[in-house]
């Protein structure tokens, strides 16, 4: 049973990964841009998250560092795009390709951090390590993915999004800045896929050898 326990909870540290990354891309994808490049946004913000903990010693530092990469690039990446109309496939390319060779680095390993995780229910028997025994940031993912889902089916704000991804013209017609408004959800869904990539060097394999989050945590690939 145990074996069931560790298996529940590896599947849920995985999955927030991918979960960060896709609720990231779906606000891109409802504001009308597709960015490929979520890999190289991910992994420089692995870098970025990494180095900044081994240096402060603080995850939350780390994790912010991370969200803050990812939307930066995001931010170039929407720029080329949305005011120079370059080819979204090719830009996105780009930035996973730059992220990629981004990586030439030595290794290090975390300084011992607190793991956080919910006091008391932890200790229950087989549920306790299987759901209760997380990162905040695997619940945050689960709360994010419900509070999306709200927002964007039943808020104004939601629709005005979905409208200038379906019909920017018309989005525009109506008075809405159509351009920040992509940028905006482009760099918004960087920040989640910075978070992604922070959460593999952080949380997922605290482990950085030869440039590379080491074994596991190229589950981000997969994507």
């Amino acid at each position: 049973m145990e074996s069931y326990a560790l298996l529940i909870g590896s599947t849920l540290s995985a999955g927030t990964v991918i979960a960060l990354a896709a609720l990231g891309l779906l606000v891109n994808e409802k504001a009308g841009i597709v960015n490929l490049g979520a890999e190289g946004m991910m992994l420089c913000a692995a870098l970025a998250g990494f180095a900044t903990t081994v240096v402060t010693g603080n995850e939350w530092l780390g994790f912010a560092a991370g969200a803050l990469a990812g939307a930066l690039l995001a931010a170039v990446f929407g720029v080329l795009v949305i005011w120079l109309n370059t080819n979204q496939y090719a830009t996105g390319l780009a930035l996973s390709l730059f992220g990629v060779g981004f990586l030439a680095f030595g290794q290090a390993k975390l300084p011992e951090l607190a793991l956080d995780c919910i006091p008391y229910l932890r200790d229950i028997p087989l549920v306790g390590p299987a759901l209760f025994d997380h990162d905040p940031l695997v619940y945050g993912a689960m709360a994010l993915a419900v509070a999306l889902i709200w927002f964007l089916d039943r808020t104004r704000t939601g629709l005005v999004l979905r409208a200038v991804g379906e019909s920017p013209q018309s989005a525009h017609a109506l008075g809405y800045p159509v351009r920040w408004i992509r940028l905006g959800a482009v760099v918004f869904g960087g920040a989640l896929c910075g978070l992604a990539g922070a959460f593999i060097s952080l949380e997922y394999t605290p482990l950085w050898v030869a440039g590379m989050v080491a074994g596991r945590g190229w589950i981000a690939l997969a994507m």
